[in-house]
C-alpha cells in the first residue's frame, strides 16, 4: 500500500494547549531537543520547504504550531491527520522563565 501526503497546511500557532481546536483528527507530535530537526523534518515529509519555519539557532519554535496533512492511500482514498510541532528543549538560549513556560507548554500538551 502506498501513502503520499496529498496536501498539507499551516493551521494555527497557540500559546497554550487551549489555543488548539477541538479534532476528530488523529494527532503527530514532534518533540525532541532545539535544533534536532523537528521542523525541517516535518518539512521533508510534506514535501513543502517553508511549511514548518526553521532556523540555524535553537529555540525558533515557543509556540505549539498545528498543521492539517491530507494523505491519498491506494491512489485515491483520503485520510486526514494534524502534526504538532513542539518546542525544543535543552540548546536554547532562554530566560528561565521562558525555559519555564515551554517546558510547561509541552508538559500541558
Amino acid at each position: 500500500m502506498t501513502v503520499r501526503i496529498h496536501e498539507s497546511q499551516f493551521i494555527l500557532s497557540g500559546g497554550a494547549v487551549s489555543d488548539l481546536p477541538e479534532s476528530d483528527l488523529p494527532e503527530v507530535a514532534f518533540i525532541g531537543r532545539s535544533n534536532a530537526g523537528k521542523s525541517t523534518l516535518l518539512n521533508r515529509l510534506t514535501g513543502r520547504r517553508g511549511l514548518a519555519k526553521t532556523s540555524s539557532k535553537p529555540g525558533k519554535t515557543q509556540l505549539l504550531n498545528l498543521f492539517k496533512i491530507d494523505t491519498k492511500i491506494a491512489g485515491d482514498k483520503l485520510a486526514s491527520f494534524h502534526c504538532v510541532d513542539l518546542p525544543g528543549y535543552g540548546y536554547a538560549k532562554l530566560s528561565k522563565k521562558q525555559r519555564f513556560s515551554m517546558t510547561n507548554l509541552v508538559f500541558d500538551y
